[in-house]
């Protein structure tokens, strides 16, 4: 009966083994995002010169920045194969790259943020939020935490994951459990954060470069989504950990340390040395002192990061302006505190190796950031984000087609696409250009594109196997399960993706129903 029982199970598996051998092999032949850009840039030279010949043409209303009236402008193809082109593609080059705000944005934060990683201080955050929680709450915080840490890059990944499958299983739970919430929260979840983090820099930077495309006038700001973004983080915490306890739990059972690869050692709870906890309180007074600078800086009236004519603090303000470098500045100064606490920083030197370290790590992102450069240049040189825009937007307009539907498409073309090509900054690059003008000519703010690009770019990334990450994943369930795989992980997240979906989605479409603003 056990027997026909097992083969049942094994039928029962095998057709979703052959999806994932086939997303895997489809996955692994998708060529690095650095060729696909290069490749895209040849098509968009090819199309351009086609347009050209063909002398495509839109003609739409703008608003002219200097008189506030609205006016008709006539925008017609050109080609990057004559002459001007040409020119164009030779000159440009290098003032391409160094326009590419993104960059700029990216390394400061980073510096930052890898002081603070190298030093351990995200490390002990994690460990300490973890082990200060009360058992009722655990599910909870580690959900939280695992969102949260998506602010210092791959660190979720490196320690949360792995530590919320230790933290389970010392107050007797399922292991596999802890880190199923652990992935859902760093990876299906990444997209959002209570705090600003450098991957939203680089979205919004391209975002702006997509709006400037048909009204230069308009921008957002950094913080545009953070107000969807924090109330996110909330109902997905709680989505993650009522599905960890509702549902995942029950399907494993109890755990059985018989089925780990090998003997697991004793589990002391990840509790934090006196060293360690000497450096948290090092942070903790950086900390405030950073909090306490800025106020200076910030709250008096005429402070120098208000807005000098208007003496605005939120808005198109030197503080908002300079966001990124208070952002850096916070992971650098507690990192820097932690570390003198802690002892892992004894000379000046060790911060300038941390920071150089981080930096150093983003060679590969920069060389994609040059090639992106390259391609958004020729794409707007050519206008055809601007000839698709108003097309399409006459053809949606005319089918009185609601802007929801549209963002509900670029929703689940988002999240189609992430199955095999899930670098968020890649795909925003590709997409951004397309769907942003599109929104901004029907009148859509486009901080709701923005966040609806976050939605789609989310829960997918825990059950793709094209996530660099997820093959460690598989390593860590086959710490506590010698015969876990890709389909165990799988398996494990197909609900957290389910679920995330369908109530991510119903939060923003009543957020955008009920007109709330999405950011700041």
């Amino acid at each position: 009966m056990r027997a026909a029982s097992e083969a049942n199970t094994e039928t029962a598996k095998a057709p979703t083994r052959t999806v994932l051998d086939t997303i895997e092999r489809i996955g692994n032949s998708v060529p690095h995002p650095v060729v696909i850009f290069l490749i895209l840039i040849a098509i968009a030279v090819i199309v351009s010169h086609l347009l050209y010949l063909l002398d495509a043409s839109v003609s739409y209303q703008v608003i002219n920045p200097a008189t506030h009236g609205a006016e008709t402008v006539t925008t017609r193809a050109n080609s990057l194969l004559t002459a001007a082109g040409i020119r164009h593609i030779y000159t440009q080059l290098v003032p391409n790259f160094m326009g590419f705000s993104a960059v700029g944005l990216l390394i400061i934060a980073m510096i930052g943020v890898g002081a603070a990683e190298e030093a351990g201080l995200v490390n002990a955050c994690i460990r300490k939020l973890v082990t200060v929680s009360p058992r009722w709450a655990l599910t909870y915080i580690l959900a939280f935490v695992g969102i949260i840490s998506s602010v210092a890059s791959d660190a979720g990944y490196l320690v949360l994951i792995p530590l919320a499958g230790t933290a389970l299983l010392s107050v007797g739970r399922h292991p596999l459990a802890g880190l199923a919430l652990g992935f859902a929260g760093v990876a299906s979840a990444f997209s959002v954060n209570m705090l600003i983090k450098p991957l939203d820099a680089v979205l919004t930077e391209l975002t702006n470069d997509a709006i400037h495309i048909v009204n230069p006038s308009l921008s957002i700001a950094v913080t545009a989504n953070l107000w969807f973004s924090i109330v996110s983080v909330v109902v997905l915490t709680i989505v993650i950990a009522l599905i960890t306890e509702r549902i995942i739990e029950p399907r494993l059972g109890k755990y059985r340390e018989d089925h780990a690869r090998e003997r697991l050692p004793p589990h002391e709870g990840g509790q934090l040395s006196v060293q360690e906890a000497l450096g948290l309180r090092y942070a903790g007074a950086g900390l405030l002192a950073v909090i306490a600078a800025f106020c200076l800086l910030t709250l008096p009236s005429g402070a120098p990061l208000r807005d000098p004519t208007t003496g605005a603090l939120v808005g198109n303000s030197p503080f908002m302006s300079g966001l990124i470098g208070l952002v850096m500045l916070l992971f650098l100064v507690t990192g820097i505190a932690y570390g003198i606490g802690a002892g892992t920083i004894r000379r000046a030197t060790d911060v300038v190796d941390a920071m150089t370290k981080a930096v150093s790590g983003l060679g590969g992102t920069i060389l994609l950031f040059v090639v992106i450069s390259q391609f958004v240049d020729y794409f707007t040189y050519s206008n055809m984000p601007t000839l698709l825009a108003v097309k399409m937007a006459d053809v949606l307009k005319n089918a009185n087609i609601g802007p929801l539907w549209l963002l509900l498409g670029l929703i689940l073309v988002v999240a189609i696409l992430d199955l095999i090509f899930t670098p968020a900054i890649a795909t925003w690059a590709i997409f951004a250009p397309l769907f942003v003008p599109l929104f901004v000519q029907l009148a859509v703010d486009p901080a709701a594109v923005l966040a609806a690009y976050r939605v789609g770019d989310g829960p997918i990334n825990s059950i793709t196997p094209l996530n660099p990450y997820f093959a460690l994943v598989v390593g860590f369930a086959q710490k506590y399960d010698r015969d876990a795989g890709v389909g165990t992980v799988v398996a494990l997240m197909l609900p957290y993706v389910v679920w995330m979906f369908a109530v991510w989605i119903v939060l923003f479409i009543a957020w955008y129903l009920l007109g709330v603003p999405w950011g700041v």
